[in-house]
């Protein structure tokens, strides 16, 4: 469609130091193009004034005037229709001035014609292939300087820009499909970092979370089949990043007064719901939402897990979800499951099985168990795959009773060869992968139990698998794995009848043990529970926690009877103090009032299902507090 503009008038405001003229000669599209294109020849000429007329449009940044707008329209779809005239020998002024346009700063009209000069560029010539694309990336945040995106009006914008933005690149791989590698390392290479102390937290999470939504839309988009892998990998490693760089002490810090924070996993002003009735609790932790939530780097990491959970819902909408998981799984094992300190990000897997039970809930525990059990991988490997599938085991709602049995099965059997083939006596440092496996049977039977004893097909099946044999070889798993799980598995088989136990079967201390320190070694992979609660406020509450089993709504095995179980009974049998269940206890004690330190420390080992930390333990160089619960602090991890 032509654009009428007078040339008089055209002229004038290109070359704004010219009197006006007489009004009236209009010109077509063909004519501008002509023009621009003698201005782009002129340069091997000798002269350059219309050429730097031309650049001086492009370069002005003040465009709110209609008479500016409608020059720098008119400039660029003229540039459109003479590209080829364009090269980057004697126009490189010209080329700077494009590719540093920013569509945040135009109006739709003229983001439209960039665009479309943007793509004939690229088609044009594969010189500037790398220059598009890197353009168009510099346009998934508004320039550096701008705030927009912390006002309304900017969320407005953004809706209008990043759509261009995404069909220009959809386009140019389309165009010239070896763009799509270019593309993906571009993408990665200019993703905003955290670690930058010189900026404003608020500013840089505006842009790391609209940069994710960049990334999220390219995995989703027209080009997925090209850049979706890469792109949801480097979004596994954006969390993960930011997961690892929580700084714990700081959150310690937060109450100083009591050396660590109330054993709450609601914010105190939420632990009554609208009934009037407590919200759903866990196991006594050291951090509560409401502390962790002052982290800033927790905070960011919420945001940005609760649009990849969402795109994650998206992908299931679209039944394209096993596509997604695929990836997710493989960036898993690369990153995640040897990553000591990651917290959270884990839960991204986890959640995208809960979508999909059937098919990648499944494949997840079976990649881990295969992981596990095959000796081709080291023993730190498998250490934190079995970790990892008996707390998933034990905290997915949305696994059947039959499926945890089949894992539970598999893990039970290889035990049982590796005390077959084995002659010596016990050896943490020696036996930590068969420890580990036992360790975790116990653990998903601590969970899962009662509801497996109430299905008489699988009460049957776990009457008779040979745990028995196992729990009482001279390698003594029942002395080195962790006294709370022990104790808890024990007290609970006794009252299943799961197979007959004597005193000299019983580890009595509940405290750990020099073989249970031993065990795991430096890593503390003992410790390592890795679905514990999430205590990402945002993205536990509208995405984990439906689909999570919290120790408190876990029926046990001697619930029915244990009111007329005599407390001496209980202690008698499992060295049991003050009367209490090592889960529950502490649960009703107010910590407002004064007790030791020591004390205290005693009765969270006793409290929680993994042990406080050792006090000459170390990791990674680097001392761990002695005061926070384990599997949801760094030294578990």
């Amino acid at each position: 469609m032509g654009v009428e503009l007078t040339h008089q008038y055209t002229e004038y405001r290109a070359m704004e130091d010219q009197e006006e003229v007489e009004e009236g000669v209009s010109i077509t599209d063909w004519d501008l193009v002509y023009h621009v294109r003698d201005a782009l020849l002129s340069v091997k000429t000798g002269d350059r004034s219309s050429y730097h007329q031309l650049v001086g449009v492009l370069h002005h940044r003040d465009r709110s005037a209609p008479d500016k707008v409608a020059l720098l329209l008119t400039s660029l779809k003229a540039l459109s229709g003479a590209v080829s005239y364009i090269n980057d020998v004697d126009h490189v002024s010209l080329l700077q001035s494009i590719f540093g346009m920013s569509m945040w700063n135009c109006a739709p009209d003229v983001m439209d014609a960039l665009l479309e000069l943007i793509i004939c560029l690229a088609a044009s010539n594969g010189k500037y292939v790398d220059l598009c694309l890197d353009m168009l990336v510099n346009n998934f945040m508004p320039p550096m300087e701008s705030d927009m995106l912390r006002h309304p009006r900017g969320q407005a914008k953004k809706d209008q820009v990043l759509p261009r933005v995404h069909t220009g690149l959809e386009v140019i791989v389309d165009l010239v499909p070896l763009a799509a590698l270019k593309l993906s390392t571009n993408v990665v290479q200019k993703r905003p970092m955290f670690f930058r102390k010189d900026f404003n937290m608020d500013r840089l999470k505006c842009r790391m979370e609209i940069y994710l939504k960049n990334m999220l839309m390219l995995e989703g988009g027209a080009i997925r089949e090209f850049v979706g892998h890469s792109m949801l990998v480097e979004v596994v490693n954006m969390m993960l990043e930011l997961d690892v760089a929580i700084g714990w002490d700081e959150l310690l810090r937060d109450d100083p007064s009591k050396g660590i924070f109330t054993m709450e996993l609601e914010d105190e002003e939420e632990e009554a719901g609208d009934d009037g009735q407590a919200n759903d609790g866990e196991l006594p932790s050291t951090l509560t939402l409401r502390n962790l939530g002052k982290n800033v780097t927790a905070d960011l990491l919420d945001s940005l897990m609760i649009q990849f959970l969402e795109h994650l819902e998206a992908c299931a909408d679209k039944k394209r979800l096993s596509e997604v998981f695929e990836t997710l799984l493989s960036s898993f094992m690369a990153t995640i499951l040897n990553t000591y300190k990651s917290k959270f990000s884990q839960f991204t897997i986890f959640y995208a099985c809960a979508l999909d039970p059937e098919n990648c809930g499944v494949k997840f525990a079976q990649t881990l168990v295969d992981l596990f059990i095959s000796t081709c991988n080291p023993p730190v490997t498998r250490m934190s795959a079995v970790a990892y599938l008996s707390s998933y085991l034990a905290r997915g709602k949305f696994l059947s009773a039959a499926f945890v049995m089949n894992m539970l099965k598999r893990l039970v059997d290889w035990c049982l060869r590796y005390c077959e083939e084995q002659d010596s006596d016990m050896n943490p440092k020696a036996h930590q992968v068969f420890y580990s496996a036992c360790q975790g049977i116990m653990y998903v039977l601590c969970f899962h139990m009662k509801s497996i004893m109430n299905v008489p097909t699988l009460k049957s099946q776990l009457l008779l698998m040979p745990i028995e044999p196992i729990l009482k070889h001279k390698l003594g798993p029942l002395e080195v794995c962790l006294p709370s799980i022990v104790n808890e598995f024990l007290k609970q088989a006794k009252a299943a009848h799961l197979f007959t136990i004597s005193k000299a079967f019983i580890f009595e201390d509940l405290l750990e043990s020099d073989l249970s320190r031993d065990f795991g070694g430096l890593e503390r992979l003992d410790m390592f529970f890795p679905f514990d609660p999430c205590l990402l406020k945002k993205c536990d509450r509208g995405f984990i926690r439906p689909n999570f089993i919290y120790w408190n709504h876990v029926k046990t095995t001697y619930d029915d009877d244990e009111e007329d179980s005599s407390d001496e009974d209980i202690a008698d049998d499992f060295g049991v103090l003050n009367e209490e269940n090592f889960m529950e206890e502490g649960m009703a004690r107010s910590f407002d009032q004064d007790i030791d330190l020591d004390e205290f420390d005693y009765v969270m080992n006793k409290m929680s299902i993994t042990p406080k930390n050792t006090s000459g333990f170390h990791f990674g160089g680097e001392r761990m507090p002695s005061k926070i619960r384990p599997s949801t602090s760094p030294e578990s991890l």
